[in-house]
């Protein structure tokens, strides 16, 4: 953390007009940073948005706090605001510290000559940027990103180090890709030459046949990846580029860390998608969906717009809109209930029966 002489300082009543809250003033304080309660200084704004932290308040050092609608204290200053969570976004800008980038391309960075780097651009240490690749003004490359050919990068991205972007991608405005992000890739797509075992299963219902002499081979990926603007991309997460029409991921999605997401897919607006999701090839997803973790999905599913998956879930079938998800196999959540409902009466049943097997052998 920045020592505290070298970072701004704000007054209470200019945080209160940031986040849109209500000032209950008790005494003049300045703002250097937000934290929680107990490891709160008499410069932190103490966050206490539930309530063991608003509990917390009393252990507290610091001398304001960021609380929810209707809690006050004697003791302290506190801003009350309607959603804290939002208001701690807004104070999170304030106090964050961006990566160090210098406008310009660093010495042992590699720009093909085709390529068209925008105003203000920042290329970082070992970089790689392929011919005809373009690249949008204000943009951030960090060390050790690869770009591949005709790659399109719009305005004021963040590409964090590590990332490997694919040929012929296009990426739009504001989009962040984490440390490592794959975009790209070819995606895992093959074939036999004669039914294999998954396919046999698919139409037989279990398998038959003897595939050991059965050749696999691979089929290439000649479309790519469209990233809509307003992206974020976690670390490690990687999205393979479509057999032959793109992958495409809607505006303002936010994918996090360790996600996979398949060739030919499109990912709608708005979307959630969170860690150790796997999404197989070919699938619809609709606007607003909120993925949970570890969920699996099967390749050639529609899953409705404001749908919500539950974690673990593993989904084997289409869903309508505003469908909630859980599972697996996964089922619409009040179905979920009902069959865990019976479930529990026949368990019921059974230990009743159990108390009467006796008089029936007698």
């Amino acid at each position: 953390m920045r020592d505290i002489d070298t970072m701004k300082q704000y007054s209470l009543e200019e945080i209160s007009e940031i986040v849109g809250g209500i000032l209950t003033k008790v005494e003049d304080v300045k703002i250097s940073r937000i934290g929680p309660p107990l490891i709160a200084d008499e410069n932190t704004l103490a966050l206490a948005m539930n309530e063991d932290e608003i509990e917390n308040l009393s252990k507290t050092k610091a001398r304001a706090a960021l609380v929810p609608i209707g809690v006050t204290s004697e003791l302290i200053s506190t801003i009350e605001a309607e959603r804290p969570r939002l208001a701690m976004m807004k104070l999170l800008h304030l106090f964050y510290i961006p990566p160090e980038s210098t406008v310009g391309i660093h010495p042992t960075a590699t720009v093909h000559p085709t390529a068209k780097i925008g105003e203000n651009v920042s290329i970082g240490a070992n970089v790689v940027i392929s011919r005809n690749v373009s690249v949008g003004k204000n943009t951030k490359i960090l060390p050790n990103v690869y770009v591949g050919r005709s790659a399109q990068i719009g305005e004021n991205c963040l590409f964090h180090p590590g990332c490997n972007i694919g040929d012929n991608v296009i990426i739009g405005n504001k989009v962040v890709l984490q440390h490592g992000v794959s975009v790209g890739a070819d995606g895992f797509s093959f074939v036999t030459e004669n039914p294999n075992n998954v396919e046999n299963a698919r139409k037989e219902g279990d398998v038959k046949e003897d595939n050991t002499d059965q050749k696999i081979y691979k089929i290439p990926s000649v479309g790519s990846v469209v990233i809509g603007d307003d992206v974020e991309i976690g670390a490690n997460t990687c999205i393979d580029k479509g057999t032959i029409e793109n992958t495409v991921i809607g505006e303002q999605t936010k994918i996090d860390n360790l996600v996979q997401i398949g060739h030919n897919c499109k990912i709608g607006k708005g979307c959630m998608i969170v860690s150790q999701v796997g999404i197989a090839g070919s699938c619809i997803i609709g606007d607003r969906v909120v993925i949970a973790g570890q969920v699996g999905m099967a390749d050639h599913i529609e899953i409705g717009s404001d749908s919500i998956v539950m974690a673990k879930a593993g989904i084997t079938r289409s869903f309508p809109e505003k469908t909630i998800l859980i599972g697996a196999p996964a089922m619409p959540r009040k179905e979920f209930l009902k069959h865990m409902k019976t479930m529990k009466k026949a368990e019921d049943l059974v230990n009743k029966f159990k108390d009467y097997e006796h008089l029936l052998k007698d």
